[in-house]
């Protein structure tokens, strides 16, 4: 796909968390403007400041996205960041804020009434905004260096326990992955202790670490060789590695370049201060 050249203007689509302010920030480092769209009640108050211009927008209102994209200029777009379902349900406004326009309505209808799986998903809400002249592009072009990295990251490195728990658990986990069952897995001496479904990582982690009371366990995670990379790029941050110690994980093996490690530095620097390791394996390990 051409990504166009500085300095041709690219739209951020913006869900919660910190992850659009990364890559609006990676835009502006690349001499790109940026454009933002944030879905209302959901992205960091701080992010319009990052941007060139900024329009909120409603959740389920993809005929308003690309309207305002376009008018602000932008062609290309990058969509990242959390959409908090418990925020919206608690929302006594919620009726009125969450009407989808007629392009929702049409997409959901014709799309996503058999299948709301997030591949489904994107895939049906990147055809409607290229139907209208925007495209988007891989989200992880502006923050190439908060991806995970080959190799062990901290300086503590894996016990030869858990280098076989994740030799193990790594083809279980990218197995799961092409099945679409789930992006994570928790291995201990080579027993699959739990795998991520729907609840998420978060309740995953609570989870295995109820299950494995020894702790020393390892979480795998990852997403595949074929993973679109246009949104719902496999994240870790501090939070998750916080919870990894609270939950007694040992280690943590995320795929390379399919991972993204949010302020990367600063979160590896944390996981050596808990004692957790985190090591990138590619998405297939050289063959011994």
């Amino acid at each position: 796909m051409q990504i166009p050249e500085p300095p041709a203007p690219v739209g951020l689509i913006a869900g919660g968390g910190r992850l659009p302010a990364l890559v609006a920030a990676g835009l502006r480092a690349q001499g790109r403007p940026v454009v933002g769209v944030g879905l209302a009640g959901q992205y960091d108050p701080d992010l319009p400041g990052l941007c060139d211009k900024f329009q909120p927008v409603g959740l389920l209102r993809l005929g308003q996205w690309s309207r305002v994209l376009r008018r602000m200029g932008a062609r290309h777009a990058i969509m990242v960041g959390a959409v908090d379902k418990a925020r919206i349900m608690h929302d006594p406004f919620r009726i009125f804020r969450r009407v989808p326009d007629v392009r929702t309505a049409v997409v959901w209808y014709k799309r996503l009434r058999h299948d709301r799986r997030s591949p489904a998903l994107l895939s049906a809400i990147a055809e409607d905004l290229a139907q209208t002249g925007v495209t988007l592009i891989d989200s992880t072009m502006p923050i190439q260096d908060q991806l995970a990295h080959e190799g062990v990251m901290t300086r503590r490195a894996p016990s030869v326990d858990i280098h076989a728990d994740i030799e193990f658990g790594w083809p279980i986990l990218m197995a799961s992955v092409r099945l679409g069952v789930g992006q994570a897995i928790a291995v201990r001496e080579k027993d699959v202790i739990a795998v991520e479904a729907s609840e998420g990582t978060a309740a995953m982690i609570e989870r295995a670490g109820s299950l494995c009371r020894r702790g020393g366990w390892t979480l795998l995670k990852g997403s595949g060789p074929d993973h679109d990379r246009r949104a719902d790029v496999p994240t870790i941050g501090p939070d998750t590695i916080r919870a990894l110690a609270e939950a007694g994980a040992a280690c943590r093996a995320v795929e390379v370049g399919n991972v993204i490690i949010l302020d990367k530095t600063d979160t590896l620097q944390l996981a050596d201060d808990l004692g957790v390791t985190v090591v990138g394996v590619p998405a297939q390990p050289e063959q011994k």
